[in-house]
């Protein structure tokens, strides 16, 4: 059963190691655990909905409460406290288009806003409900995961939007095929949302992001439907698809999408390189990319998220072992660890590993095998579940996400994380930031930074410290040219600092494309863009 006020399945646990715990006390001091509010009282607090009687809708108090929130730090605190404030008013749960269409023709006459809902994975609160007079509808698109035509000629596959991750790719691998997007919520995020907000995958690097892997598909709106053909090409004009990718619900509701699916690789190696620090694992990764190997996948982490990650880890003999066969060559306190995958046929992964480890012995770095690569992949959807264990033990952890080119990589992520130190300095706490570079590009990656702390007795006082850190890693981002959003959308939480990325044209341009789609203001008002 899933979740109701944290990350995922209740039947799967992520324990902390105890030296891990000792080692988080050392790095932010004693925790208390949180007095978190029960189902029952968070169910109490939903008031009366104020839609219409409807076939396709639920308006349960509890049905209503699981889709009141999203996956963000403020979506926690406000879960966790039983201070959620806002519910939408029903849940519907369309099967064909044609209640889709019902839905949006319900919204038009009764002046509903409606808000597009895939897996519930957002972290910058995409789907959650304004308070306002407008009834609120969310629209749960989970039973419009059908595999409607597989097209092997052209490798492309149609769903519908609704579709989750696993089984997408369940439906795919049966056929011989994948879409290899693995974004790190693949248990519960969907096709759709995926589109909605220009998702990455993990092994994006070789398959490519949503936006390469999205050929076509169709969006109902409240202006009519738009029509995408997967067409391989086209210059007849600008891509109405780039409308489309990035929407977050705000056009319309995407009902269908075509993708550009691979055979599955022959074989597939996930191996662990360590550079003796950050900047020679930098230079290694950057030549490789530059040199276009086919590499599916690197992950460079900072010394400092290094250390953190083999010592939250366990397995203390056996990354004890490794530390000081690495100390012996001079790879030492400073390390870089970096993950880095192979995808295709057995030649390909050989050769271009051979290559990536040449290139890599180059900087001093020693390459260790395929042993923690390999542990990498077993947990990689495991690893949103330490958020919960990490709460209840007292501990309050986010990420946020940037992409720069390479020339501002060091002063982006030093000031990000300096401005994160600072902000929390006000309220007198510890914070223990730690950052890797994720999805790389010829011209220059992303950073991804996780930040740790405790939590305060005070759900408002957690909220004033998340606030105050996460205007000031937002601010730094814009002062150095940054996307606010790599990977993880605009939202609401991104929502300020989307002109500084736009400029006021850009933002003019948008507020209009939601007009000309969305005349009445139906599609998730405040998302994205205000008009």
């Amino acid at each position: 059963m899933k979740r109701w006020n944290g990350w995922g399945d209740t039947a799967v646990h992520h324990p902390l190691p105890e030296k891990a715990g000792e080692f988080l006390v050392d790095l932010v001091g004693e925790t208390t655990p949180p007095q978190d509010a029960t189902l029952a009282d968070a169910v109490a607090t939903v008031p009366a909905s104020r839609l219409p009687a409807h076939p396709l809708i639920q308006t349960d108090a509890e049905t209503r409460l699981m889709h009141a929130r999203g996956q963000s730090f403020p979506d926690w605190i406000a879960l966790r406290s039983g201070q959620i404030g806002t519910f939408p008013d029903g849940v519907a749960f369309p099967q064909t288009e044609a209640d889709v269409l019902t839905l949006l023709q319900l919204a038009r006459s009764h002046d509903l806003k409606l808000i597009p809902y895939g897996g519930g994975t957002s972290v910058v609160g995409h789907i959650n409900p304004e308070p306002g007079d407008r009834p609120v509808l969310t629209v749960n698109l989970q039973r419009l995961s059908r595999l409607t035509a597989l097209d092997s000629t052209s490798q492309l596959a149609t769903f519908g939007a609704g579709v989750a991750g696993p089984e997408m790719e369940a439906q795919l691998r049966a056929k011989g095929y994948t879409l290899g997007h693995f974004p790190q919520s693949f248990e519960y995020s969907t096709l759709g949302g995926w589109v909605a907000t220009r998702s990455s995958g993990q092994q994006s690097r070789g398959y490519g992001r949503i936006e390469d892997l999205f050929a076509g598909g169709k969006l109902l709106a409240p202006a009519g439907d738009l029509i995408l053909p997967p067409l391989p090409a086209s210059a007849a004009g600008p891509d109405l698809r780039q409308l489309v990718l990035g929407s977050e619900g705000r056009l319309g509701i995407i009902t269908e999408a075509t993708v550009r699916i691979s055979p599955l690789p022959e074989r597939e190696s996930f191996n662990a390189i360590f550079f003796p620090d950050f900047e020679a694992g930098k230079t290694a990764v950057r030549q490789m990319l530059q040199a276009n190997l086919p590499l599916s996948m690197l992950r460079l982490s900072t010394g400092i998220e290094t250390e953190t990650t083999l010592k939250l880890a366990g397995h203390e003999l056996l990354i004890g072992t490794l530390e000081r066969l690495l100390s012996l060559r001079g790879v030492d306190e400073n390390k870089s660890m970096l993950l880095i995958g192979f995808s295709g046929n057995r030649h390909i992964v050989n050769t271009a590993r051979s290559e990536a480890v040449d290139m890599a012995k180059a900087h001093s770095g020693i390459h260790v095998g395929q042993q923690f690569g390999s542990q990498w992949q077993k947990g990689r959807f495991r690893t949103p579940y330490l958020r919960n264990v990490l709460w209840e033990l007292g501990y309050g952890v986010d990420t946020l996400e940037t992409a720069v080119t390479w020339n501002q990589v060091d002063a982006t992520l030093n000031d990000i994380e300096t401005s994160l130190k600072n902000a929390m300095a006000q309220f007198d706490e510890q914070l223990h930031v730690f950052t890797h570079l994720s999805h790389m590009y010829a011209t220059g990656c992303s950073i991804y930074t996780t930040y740790l702390f405790r939590l305060a007795p005070d759900p408002e006082l957690n909220l004033a410290r998340w606030t105050a850190m996460k205007t000031a890693a937002s601010q730094a981002i814009v002062r150095h040219g940054g996307t606010i959003s790599h990977q993880h959308g605009v939202g609401r939480d991104h929502q300020p600092y989307l002109p500084a990325e736009k400029g006021s044209l850009g933002i003019h341009t948008l507020e209009a494309v939601a007009r000309q789609f969305d005349p009445a203001g139906v599609m998730n008002p405040g998302v994205l863009v205000k008009g």
